[in-house]
């Protein structure tokens, strides 16, 4: 998409030196109004308690993916507003993705996932995305059904916002519920005076919205009754219409957008007024009016938002500057420019757990791909949302819109969407707060990935302006060992880190004194600079309602089957466990050769060489400041000798001993401030080999856990940071019957799901999954983009 939006700007007056009241305001807007919107994609609509929750996440800012943040929140709550999970997910190029396991215990209710990046904090709560889940769970006291009654409201909106007297104007009735609306709707248009007469009738166009057409008169009344298909009524007021003041009418067609501003009683009539458009907050057309004339009419051409799709924000100032009209509009209603996947091939059966494919061309421009299939039983409503509605409607509007997803399908009313439009206010900024120099306050600025500032405290006083050593170890990484220089606050910082595994850190500082350790009376504290907000809003209003469950509580068909496949997936977990078990039982290895023949290279590899084992034996470091402290008496011909700063220095046989920290030369400094407790191994070589006479300190890996039985290694002076949080791997199949578990009843609603399918050069992107036991047809969505953001959106059944 990359919609570089062209500014259309036509005027017919002279340039002035110094900034209008308008054009400061939009000024602040292009520099202070960048905002996101998310979209959650989830693998199911429904959930049972036990399941997992598969989610992807796509962060806009405007139409285009988000550059602006790398780090996403992705929260669940249950009714209560109680925080059950969360997880701190990783953009790249806006996309992210996740999962939720859910207990089983977890009681029958509606659930609610909250998604939002920190730089959205800035902003009102209200765009964050909060999306509606229920939960069954059959042993739950209560059980969720959909509420049958119908409370809504209605309002009336007159086109452009204004109402004036002999001018034909068009108004949008919007009906809104916090359940649900009525199926269907009419409505009549009368004049209190004589309110037996209707001036007009309309039908509602969905559960939305209708509109109608009225020309008032002068001195009436109007009101809107309106009736849904359940019997129940209410009356509206039409707002007064005004004597004088300004009338837009605007029409959306293939070419463009068509306004026509019409002024009545206006004292210079049109003259100076000023058409702005902004898309995404971004100035994408301004007109000037010159000349004397009560009636102006122009077309804005697609060019502006280079064609692509998307609402346009028209609002009308007179000649002080004043708001006076605004419309929104959307851009191509009729002719959404979205791409379909090029399929070069596909095997698909229908055969319980057959194996089937869908091939996508190597060819294409889109390279990365979001994928879901679904047992699709052909009785599914159709969605409510998708990433259509969110990208192009609902991201923007923090008003409930029933089935947004309905105004970007195949068969969508365009007619609908426009009156849905009229009836909707752009509140991402206010035109009148931005005319009075206000500009929002940015406390959150975007942060590239995860940063920390750590704290190190030494006797009690921060350690300020001083050179502290840091120790970071990542998941099954070897430890790197940095040095980092303290601020005046006593801070030090890590920034930007992108990672998904724990990262170990620990600090130490130099000793001043020969007899304490580089870690005695030290604390360390480590604060995020990265934070989640908590959540101060309301929930929104869902179709359900709880109520006590009888003696026997009824359970839908897809919760039994969701049921159904936790227990097969607990089937193959316990085999996997076992076989594992299996494994580990028939390994019979000298325990301290396995430790020394993995991390040991051939260099280091000597016969006449002592192994201290920390892995497998307890080395009672109990007392011992350092390494080097340690080993002193420990083997034959090895010495130490402190120098000048209080540090052991090692020798053997009279000589000063290499020192190596993993095999990579070091020093008696640097070894002295490494934890006792990351140490795997020491390696005291006697004349060995290519490095002679030398002490090679080795530190733990992967899973590995000292056995020392040491309660000194348990200082303040370390801490684990939590990374961003990686997602699970999708079990793409269940065991056949010649496996060693028996799946009786295939019974999986989620095929297959993959948030990261790659096109590679070696190998081209294929969707494969094993169908379960009854599915006929099959839902796939699929979901990209390419590197100029045009989407690939395309969702099929297969039969």
């Amino acid at each position: 998409m990359k919609n570089i939006f062209f500014v259309l700007l036509i005027s017919m007056v002279q340039p002035v030196l110094a900034q209008t009241k308008l054009e400061k305001a939009i000024t602040s807007l292009e520099n202070n109004y960048k905002q996101e919107k998310v979209y959650l994609l989830t693998d199911k609509s429904q959930y049972a308690a036990g399941d997992k929750i598969w989610f992807k996440s796509f962060v806009f800012d405007g139409y285009n993916r988000s550059a602006v943040s790398t780090t996403l929140f992705v929260e669940l709550y249950n009714s209560d507003k109680k925080l059950i999970d969360w997880k701190t997910i990783l953009l790249t190029n806006g996309e992210g993705s996740g999962d939720f396991q859910l207990k089983e215990d977890l009681s029958e209710q509606v659930y609610f996932v909250r998604a939002y990046t920190p730089y959205m904090t800035n902003f009102n709560e209200d765009f964050q995305v909060v999306k509606a889940l229920p939960v069954y769970n059959p042993n739950s006291t209560e059980s969720l059904v959909i509420s049958k009654s119908s409370d809504w409201s209605a309002k009336a909106s007159p086109e452009g916002g204004t109402f004036i007297n002999g001018m034909p104007s068009k108004f949008a009735v919007r009906l809104s519920s916090t359940t649900s609306l009525p199926e269907n709707w009419t409505g009549k248009v009368v004049d209190t005076q004589n309110p037996n007469v209707p001036i007009t009738t309309f039908k509602s166009f969905d559960r939305n919205v209708a509109s109608f057409k009225i020309t008032p008169a002068s001195g009436k009344k109007y009101q809107v009754i309106i009736q849904d298909n359940a019997g129940k009524s209410k009356t509206i007021d039409l707002p007064a219409a005004a004597d004088s003041g300004l009338n837009l009418e605007v029409y959306s067609s293939k070419e463009g957008i068509k306004y026509t501003l019409r002024g009545v009683n206006l004292k210079q009539q049109l003259q100076n007024y000023k058409i702005v458009g902004t898309i995404s907050n971004h100035l994408a057309y301004k007109a000037n009016i010159k000349n004397l004339t009560n009636e102006a009419s122009s077309l804005i051409p697609t060019k502006i938002s280079n064609g692509s799709n998307c609402i346009l924000q028209l609002a009308v100032f007179d000649e002080d500057d004043n708001l006076v009209a605004k419309r929104l509009c959307f851009i191509k209603p009729d002719q959404l420019k979205i791409e379909k996947a090029e399929i070069i091939g596909q095997n698909i059966k229908l055969t319980p757990r057959s194996f089937n494919s869908i091939d996508l061309s190597p060819e294409s421009y889109f390279k990365n791909y979001t994928v879901l299939v679904s047992d699709d039983s052909g009785t599914q409503n159709p969605e409510e949302e998708n990433l259509l509605s969110a990208l192009w409607l609902t991201g923007d509007f923090t008003s409930k819109i029933d089935s947004p997803a309905q105004y970007f399908s195949k068969n969508a009313n365009t007619e609908a969407l426009d009156a849905l439009l009229i009836s909707e206010n752009w509140q991402r900024f206010d035109w009148n707060s931005l005319l009075g120099g206000s500009v929002p306050t940015i406390k959150t600025k975007p942060q590239q990935y995860l940063s920390y500032k750590i704290k190190p405290i030494k006797n009690n006083a921060l350690v300020i302006n001083s050179t502290v050593n840091l120790i970071l170890k990542l998941g099954n990484s070897e430890p790197v060992i940095n040095q980092f220089q303290t601020d005046q606050n006593g801070y030090a910082y890590l920034n930007n880190l992108n990672y998904n595994e724990p990262l170990d850190v620990s600090l130490f500082v130099n000793s001043e004194k020969s007899t304490e350790s580089s870690t005695d009376n030290l604390f360390v504290t480590i604060e995020p600079l990265v934070n989640p907000t908590s959540f101060t809003g309301n929930f929104p209003g869902t179709k359900y309602q709880l109520v006590k469950a009888g003696d026997k509580k009824a359970v839908s068909p897809a919760i039994s089957r969701a049921i159904n496949t936790q227990k097969n997936i607990k089937k193959t977990e316990n085999v996997d466990v076992q076989i594992e078990e299996v494994k580990v039982t028939g390994k019979k290895k000298d325990p301290k050769e396995e430790l020394d023949s993995q991390l040991s290279s051939g260099m280091f590899s000597s016969v006449n060489s002592t192994v201290f084992d920390f892995v497998n034996e307890d080395q009672h470091t109990n007392g011992s400041n350092n390494i080097l402290d340690w080993l002193q008496g420990k083997a034959a011909g090895l010495t130490f000798q402190r120098n000048s700063s209080g540090i052991n220095v090692p020798s053997i046989r009279g000589q000063q001993a290499k020192l190596y920290l993993d095999e990579s030369p070091t020093d008696a400094a640097m070894i002295a401030n490494v934890p006792v407790s990351t140490i795997a191994m020491v390696k005291v070589i006697k004349e060995g080999g290519l490095v002679g006479n030398a002490i090679a300190i080795y530190t733990m890996k992967g899973n590995m856990k000292s056995k020392n039985n040491n309660k000194e290694m348990q200082k303040n002076n370390s801490s684990v940071v939590k990374g961003y949080d990686k997602p699970s791997e999708f079990l793409i199949e269940m065991l056949d019957d010649d496996s060693a578990v028996k799946i009786e009843n295939d019974t999986r609603e989620t095929l297959y799901w993959n948030p990261n399918l790659f096109d590679s050069d070696y190998v081209p992107p294929r969707i494969k999954f094993f169908n379960n036991d009854s599915a006929k047809q099959y839902k796939v969505l699929i979901i990209s983009f390419d590197e100029d953001d045009n989407l690939l959106y395309d969702q099929q059944i297969f039969k």
